[in-house]
């Protein structure tokens, strides 16, 4: 190639520094987000909350992700293929695949990672969610070194896992952060601080940086992630917003981009003050309350029975709520293909009926207006929140239930249930990971980490591990079902109040945000105007 050479002058000189202005010269674009609260961990194998799974997102990328639309999409594997009696599963994964230090990931790093999950010293709150992999439970339970999961690396960059039964909802699990990868050489490194700013190592589309408890969590654009060409936003600054009346504040003073609650009693005024900024929809979401069912009195299913059938779920829905909830009698909700769901037997009563029939067994149990029962109600401190306790407790008050009313932080809350502690009755929602009734209904099998009623049913496991060696999709959901109905419809491993709508604020400024069933929204599909 033929070079010409000219002469400087005072005008291209001026060009030339313009030109070599650094990338960083440039408006930065941020996303400032709403995020619940602050999480309990960023280990994304201890990882249990919605406000976790948000970050997980972000910072992870796992062998299959969720586009905008919820929808299935090949991340980590570009591709895969199932063996044709669907036990084997063999992923290929990205060639251009990267950690954030530059190094590749490999099909070892999810051998390791998945290893991790069902060892028992990790103390997984998700380990049974690999289940389906062969040996898995054998591995949590302590019966068989973690070597022996099926999940093996054929080369680097293809793994192979190997199931105990074909398992329909498997790839829609994949998606989930107890699935993702954590490098080794990082945990190695720095043990449990590996997930701290400045350590961590992560190969989804962004990095974090910053990390003040209380105050925000800052992710910075990825530059190693295989598709960071397609990442419009270069920084996202979560915030815990447990506080929603402060969240709207400060989504209305352009503080926040966007906020996944707000209080539901305002509604109407906030759909009148933002308009489509408000978004309500239908959400595979169950807000519900557990007893202790391993502690007298609460152990009797009779009276957790009647405790349930005095709550006027109707009300709770309606009034408390704003009707952006529907009444549930059942765990697992509507809008799951192919599921009928078990409901209460008293789901068809009216209120009346139903506060009589609770009675007469309140009255069988001794407990009376004039020989009132004790009960703790402990809940994770929003607004909306306190207004579902408040209303319950004014509920059983004339039937004898003497309720006492505890608050928390949604990180100590949910803590002190990990750990199983000594409560009566305490607050508890569940949203879809994917969408099939095992999710839900898996919460109530005896020790999975998410039980935390500590119901056990050696009936209803049976049920439950029918279901999991059913080929057959109609014989499989008809058992799902009988399991519904014996754990939840029959015992109350859990107690179903409301069916979610998903209640977020989004600014006009968001582009990307589909409204889903899921509510889930990673942010390298969304950018801002």
């Amino acid at each position: 190639m033929q070079h010409r050479f000219l002469r400087s002058t005072p005008s291209m000189l001026a060009l030339l520094a313009v030109l070599a202005l650094p990338a960083a010269g440039f408006a930065e674009t941020v996303l400032n987000r709403g995020n619940l609260d602050d999480p309990e961990s960023l280990d994304p194998h201890r990882t249990s909350t919605l406000a976790e799974a948000n970050l997980m997102r972000d910072l992870f990328s796992g062998l299959i992700g969720l586009d905008a639309d919820a929808r299935l999409v090949p991340d980590a594997a570009e591709s895969w293929t199932v063996s044709d009696d669907g036990l084997v599963y063999t992923f290929t994964l990205r060639a251009d695949g990267k950690w954030s230090d530059g190094s590749p990931v490999t099909a070892q790093d999810f051998v390791f990672s998945w290893q991790r999950v069902v060892t028992p010293e990790t103390a997984a709150e998700y380990a049974y969610m690999l289940a389906p992999v062969k040996n898995a439970s054998e591995i949590t339970a302590g019966k068989l070194p973690p070597e022996d999961l099926g999940i093996r690396a054929l080369d680097d960059h293809r793994v192979e896992v190997t199931l105990n039964a074909p398992t329909p909802y498997f790839l829609k699990m994949l998606t989930h952060q107890s699935t993702y990868p954590v490098q080794s050489a990082n945990v190695a490194k720095f043990g449990a601080a590996f997930t701290k700013p400045g350590n961590l190592v992560s190969n989804g589309a962004y990095t974090l940086t910053d990390f003040v408890p209380n105050d925000h969590i800052t992710l910075t654009k990825n530059p190693e992630f295989w598709d960071a060409a397609g990442v419009a936003i270069d920084r996202i600054d979560y915030y815990p917003t447990a506080d929603t009346a402060a969240a709207v504040k400060r989504f209305e003073a352009g503080e926040l981009d966007t906020n996944r609650d707000f209080p539901t009693s305002q509604t109407e005024d906030l759909r009148a003050k933002f308009g489509d900024q408000l978004r309500v929809g239908p959400t595979l979401g169950t807000y519900y309350y557990g007893f202790k069912t391993d502690k007298a009195p609460w152990s009797d299913p009779a009276l957790r029975q009647a405790i349930s059938m005095l709550i006027d779920r109707e009300f709770l829905s309606q009034k408390v709520w704003q009707d952006t909830m529907l009444p549930a009698y059942s765990f697992v909700p509507p809008g799951i293909e192919g599921y009928q769901s078990a409901l209460l037997d008293y789901a068809t009563l009216g209120q009346i009926d139903r506060e009589d029939a609770a009675t007469e067994i309140l009255t069988g149990l001794g407990i009376t207006p004039e020989s009132p029962i004790k009960l703790e109600l402990r809940y994770n401190t929003s607004d909306n929140n306190t207004n579902t306790a408040v209303a319950v407790q004014e509920m059983l008050a004339p039937f004898g239930i003497d309720v006492s009313l505890v608050n928390l932080d949604t990180k100590s809350h949910y803590g002190y249930l990990e750990q199983k502690g000594d409560y009566d009755m305490a607050r508890a929602a569940w949203f879809a990971d994917y969408a099939d009734p095992e999710n839900f209904l898996s919460l109530c099998t005896s020790g999975t980490g998410n039980n935390m009623t500590n119901y056990a049913s050696p009936e209803f496991d049976a049920l439950m591990a029918e279901a999991a060696a059913e080929a057959d999709p109609k014989a499989r959901m008809q058992t799902l079902h009988q399991a519904e109905a014996l754990g939840v419809a029959r015992d109350l491993c859990v107690m179903p109040l409301m069916f979610y709508s998903y209640h977020n604020l989004v600014s006009d400024r968001v582009e990307g945000w589909n409204d889903n069933v899921l509510d889930v929204h990673p942010s390298r599909f969304l950018s801002v105007k």
